[in-house]
């Protein structure tokens, strides 16, 4: 683990944001669009970034003995972080629907989006767009926090609002599968969203490097 990454988790970070990974529980829900759930993930990590930037994190972690990059580095970290830890607890209660609770009226009769391989890509996806709208965002100005969290709320919202909406569209019921049917193209879709999220993430950071280093704290 990066000095970087201790430094977020020990000091900048916010109980509340590791409190909101507990939202990955809405996997569970039956009835209710449980993409959400990534989208509180996400919100917890901004209470984060409001919290640091209203203490002077940015300008002190650029005072200490680092390259601006790393600076960069230690926030992307820190988001993937509480993502991943999200995601995997997401993946766990997944595979629970999917084997134990397949066959479970409450879940049969659900008429929103099913947690399968798929919902975890788009799980992947909201948390990239995270990374590439937001973190991204902040670094161009290292402050401004509100116009870059309404976009990506937007955005998340209509990545929900298609993903809900796809599997009513003829031919394409076998995104939501239950159990482990039509696996092959389910785990095809997952690697596709862990693909769009590594891209949208490195492009980014990549991208938030070079904002912030033209930036005269």
């Amino acid at each position: 683990m990066g000095s970087m990454l201790k430094k977020e988790m020990r000091l900048s970070a916010l109980l509340l944001t590791y409190l909101f990974i507990g939202f990955a529980f809405m996997t569970l829900l039956p009835g209710y669009p449980i993409l959400c759930g990534a989208f509180f993930i996400t919100l917890g990590i901004f209470q984060s970034f409001q919290s640091a930037r209203e203490a002077n994190d940015v300008t002190f972690s650029a005072l200490l003995p680092v390259a601006k990059r790393d600076v960069v580095k230690g926030k992307y970290q820190f988001a993937a972080f509480i993502e991943l830890c999200g995601f995997a607890l997401m993946a766990v209660l997944t595979a629970l629907r999917m084997t134990s609770l397949a066959d479970s009226p409450v879940y049969r009769s659900n008429t929103l989006m099913n947690a399968n391989p798929f919902f975890l890509g788009m799980a992947l996806v909201i948390f990239g767009l995270f990374n590439a709208i937001f973190v991204g965002g902040f670094f161009r100005t290292a402050y401004k926090l509100g116009g870059n969290f309404i976009a990506y709320t937007v955005a998340a919202f209509i990545a929900i609002g298609a993903a809900e909406a796809m599997h009513h569209f003829p031919g394409l019921g076998a995104l939501n599968a239950f159990g482990l049917d039509h696996l092959g193209l389910q785990i095809g879709l997952l690697l596709g969203g862990a693909a769009i999220y590594a891209a949208l993430t490195i492009l980014s950071y990549n991208k938030a490097c070079r904002d912030f280093d033209r930036i005269d704290l």
